[in-house]
């Protein structure tokens, strides 16, 4: 049977110490560079895998997080986990996502299953439904960051973009090109995203003198079926408008699949804005206004903070509000660039 390559056996092959083996293969900054070029060559050349549990009972840590997210099919979600991968694989630490389909239950037993697992922290995303599991995380002292949403009632570590301003930049920016009667569809409103996003809605309106009228706002639920089924029903239903401000991107999609359907022309007939930026948001047709946000940035810096955070180097209870920003194209504005 093959045995398992000691830093001994690095050593030896090497001609160093054992103590030179190991701050080379822990990237310490007090070693000669080629003298860590050669360890590291030898260790690959052997197949020196590195014994995480040995690692784990000597520092205390298992280089290892959980990632809680609402929904995995989002592309919104996907590029946040790119960020969060990308960062983590430079401080050496592994990832262990778990997707909680926006459902309370799931996301409390996904949570346990990480504390089960020994993670060092938890990066969650949560469905603002309930917050007993965070406040329980937070009572416990487990390190964690929350991810996209601001919770009013709980002072934890948080990571979430300007949502206000964004729905301000929508809300504005249709009103700036002559619509005056703007659906908003958006998610419900006891998740800080939508509760905020329709505050910027309502402030753009009072600040240009156009009346809120709640005949115009709904909240649906999640999903491409849910906008494309309730613009349906209300073009059915004979409700007049001219534009749509919607929650997300993947919203945005369902409500232009809707209109087209009907033989309704955006921008022309009824202006479409989005939310999030998603990839594809710029290769549909019409290509979609959106307000942007940086999902590969957000989840970089959620990672960060968390590490900040086993490291001791911030406070538990940090803070970071990203900026947004509006990116127009084709379904408020047709012929760009004519």
């Amino acid at each position: 049977m093959k045995k398992f390559v000691t830093i001994r056996d690095i050593a030896r092959e090497a001609g160093v110490s054992i103590n030179t083996v190991s701050r080379a293969l822990n990237d310490k900054p007090d070693i000669n560079v080629e003298t860590k070029k050669k360890v590291l060559e030898v260790a690959d050349r052997l197949g020196y895998i590195r014994d995480a549990t040995a690692v784990s009972l000597r520092y205390g840590l298992t280089r290892v997080i959980g990632v809680i997210l609402e929904d995995s099919s989002n592309p919104f979600y996907s590029e946040v986990l790119k960020g969060i991968e990308m960062a983590a694989k430079k401080k050496k630490f592994n990832v262990i996502f778990m997707n909680t389909e926006r459902s309370y239950e799931l996301e409390n037993e996904a949570i346990k299953t990480m504390i089960g697992r020994r993670v060092d922290g938890m990066i969650i995303s949560p469905t603002q439904e309930k917050c007993d599991d965070i406040k329980l995380l937070s009572e416990k002292g487990i390190p964690f960051v929350v991810l996209g949403v601001h919770f009013d009632e709980l002072d934890v570590p948080e990571i979430y973009t300007d949502d206000e301003k964004g729905g301000y930049l929508a809300t504005k920016h249709l009103i700036e090109i002559g619509r005056r009667r703007i659906l908003f569809l958006n998610g419900f409103t006891y998740k800080s995203v939508a509760k905020m996003r329709l505050n910027g809605y309502r402030k753009a309106l009072k600040d240009f003198g156009l009346e809120y009228d709640e005949s115009l706002v709904y909240e649906i639920e999640e999903g491409y079926e849910s906008a494309y089924n309730k613009v349906k029903e209300l073009l059915k239903k004979g409700i007049s408008f001219d534009s749509i401000f919607c929650f997300n991107d993947v919203f945005a999609i369902g409500a232009i699949g809707a209109l087209k359907e009907k033989g309704i022309k955006v921008p022309q007939d009824i202006a479409v804005v989005g939310y999030d930026d998603i990839y594809f948001s710029k290769f549909i047709s019409p290509s979609l206004t959106t307000v942007k946000i940086d999902k590969i940035l957000e989840g970089k810096l959620a990672f960060e903070m968390l590490h900040g955070i086993l490291t001791k180097k911030i406070g538990k209870n940090v803070k970071n509000v990203l900026d947004v920003e509006l990116i127009v194209r084709e379904s408020t504005i047709d012929k760009i660039g004519e």
